[in-house]
């Protein structure tokens, strides 16, 4: 059984989906946010997982928060820290802690688009497809080793916000996914290389 640790800072839609999934060899022991007020902490506590906050900005830096949040994280014992919208850049200090257990979520085809506004940059780039990329999360914003990606169209006439609906939905199967692939063992990486042995099975699954 892997320990899995979520970090969230909104509604945690993907984190939803994780715990949905009900992924097998996966024990989900804490959803985390840096907010308070977070809508998914309470969605994850009426279902019996342990939650907690730490506001950042009750924080002189971005060092000091990090160290707190892992010492909140690491009480779980995690195998595993899923960031599904978590809205904060981490320090290398929390990177390397985490190092080959940390995967995050980011709403475009990495390595296009890092940071925010993904969609409305693929829009004004006159981009034909959009999507979302699961990846090892690394020191270095939005460029850590490439786990899984799901492509989606962008047609005539959408906004970013049609765009946004139709990519979290792949969303909410790669990450699970991932998850999944991590417990059962078939997610490593070797340097920046990750292997997967389900990933030539999988590759057009979220292809919508």
């Amino acid at each position: 059984m892997k320990n899995i640790v979520i970090l969230i800072s909104g509604r945690g839609s993907n984190m939803q989906a994780v715990v949905e999934a009900a992924v097998p060899n996966a024990d989900i022991r804490a959803v985390l946010s840096n907010n308070e007020n977070a809508a998914g902490l309470a969605w994850a506590a009426s279902r019996g997982i342990a939650t907690a906050a730490l506001n950042h900005r009750n924080f002189p830096d971005r060092e000091s928060f990090d160290r707190a949040m892992m010492e909140l994280i690491d009480r779980h014992q995690p195998d595993l820290v899923v960031l599904a919208g978590f809205m904060r850049i981490l320090t290398p200090a929390f990177c390397a802690h985490y190092e080959g257990r940390l995967i995050n979520i980011h709403p475009s085809l990495l390595p296009a688009f890092t940071g925010l506004h993904t969609h409305e940059r693929a829009l004004a780039a006159g981009c034909r497809v959009a999507g979302c990329t699961v990846h090892f999360v690394t020191p270095e914003l939005d460029c850590g080793p490439v786990i899984a990606q799901g492509v989606v169209p962008i047609l005539d006439g959408d906004t970013a916000d049609d765009i946004a609906a139709r990519v979290l939905k792949v969303e909410h199967q790669l990450l699970p996914q991932a998850v999944a692939d991590f417990a059962a063992g078939r997610l490593k990486i070797d340097g920046n290389r990750v292997l997967n042995s389900r990933a030539a099975d999988s590759e057009a699954q979220f292809l919508a």
